[in-house]
């Protein structure tokens, strides 16, 4: 399923995008899409069963926000430096373990909705990322395989970040990654059961009209499954947790100078295969 929450910013409604693409009222059968709906497998079931049914009222998307798939999130998890190529392009080492640094929900906003640069950025970037949605509460799990039975679902994220504030302002990452609007979601989440090899999908992101990352999760260090495990044994994941996996090489800080970071006026589109697009316009914050 196409799971998705429309309307205005803190007002947001569910829904989901049948197979003919036409967008479907969610309201009259769960009250949101949230980590309670995917950890409740008999209102999941009462989703797919309306779906199937034809039961569902037809919303007019014309018009209509799309707002982050996913609501109430209770912690953002972020894997640094997980591909490949991306450890090429900025001359990192491969790391031995996961780098994580965190997120915090209010940074999350719609994927086609306004990004703000902060003020007195000189280094503000773009990553695309895959989204992985928590299902189930995971606590010390022992292999891949249960990291991925644990996954609810994927979404397209935009982990923004202001690298100067990362690198260059001495501590962690954190003040580099949390600023307001840096962390549009969706269009959709899309449930686990279409995504069968989450290391097989391509990710891209254009800057103004320029592609600049055209990549694969089939060059990620540690893959979604190994991803899960392992936070698993630093904290607990529950129901509706995020975890964003990595960007592939492509991105403004691993570009030759000037390295073309970005500015008010600039148009991010970027998308992820069969988890939908997103696009967004700078502005100054």
């Amino acid at each position: 399923m196409k799971l998705l929450r429309v309307g205005t910013a803190g007002a947001e409604r569910p829904a989901l995008l049948d197979a003919d693409g036409a967008l479907r009222d969610l309201s009259g059968v769960v009250p949101d899409i949230d980590g309670a709906l995917l950890a409740d497998d008999a209102a999941l079931e009462r989703v797919r069963a309306a779906a199937d049914a034809g039961e569902l009222p037809v919303l007019d998307a014309t018009g209509l926000r799309i707002g982050p798939p996913l609501g109430r999130i209770g912690k953002i998890v972020c894997i640094g430096l997980n591909y490949h190529d991306h450890a090429r392009e900025t001359g990192a080492e491969p790391p031995a373990e996961p780098v994580l640094f965190m997120k915090a929900p209010d940074t999350v906003v719609g994927p086609n909705d306004t990004v703000l640069v902060p003020r007195a950025s000189r280094k503000t970037d773009w990553e695309v990322e895959l989204a992985v949605v928590i299902g189930r509460t995971a606590r010390y799990l022992g292999s891949a395989q249960e990291g991925l039975a644990h996954v609810a679902g994927y979404a397209v994220a935009h982990d923004v970040s202001e690298r100067e504030f990362q690198i260059e302002r001495g501590g962690t990452w954190d003040k580099g990654k949390n600023c307001e609007t840096f962390n549009p979601l969706g269009p959709w989440l899309v449930t686990a059961d279409e995504v069968p090899d989450p290391q097989r999908l391509s990710l891209r992101l254009w800057v103004n009209g320029e592609l600049k990352q055209d990549g694969t999760t089939a060059e990620q260090i540690f893959p979604v499954g190994e991803v899960v495990r392992y936070l698993s044994h630093f904290m607990t994941l529950y129901p509706g947790d995020v975890i964003n996996t990595g960007t592939p090489a492509g991105v403004a800080l691993g570009a030759p100078e000037p390295k073309p970071f970005l500015r008010a006026g600039d148009v991010v589109e970027l998308e992820i295969e069969g988890l939908g697009r997103q696009r967004q316009e700078f502005k100054d914050a």
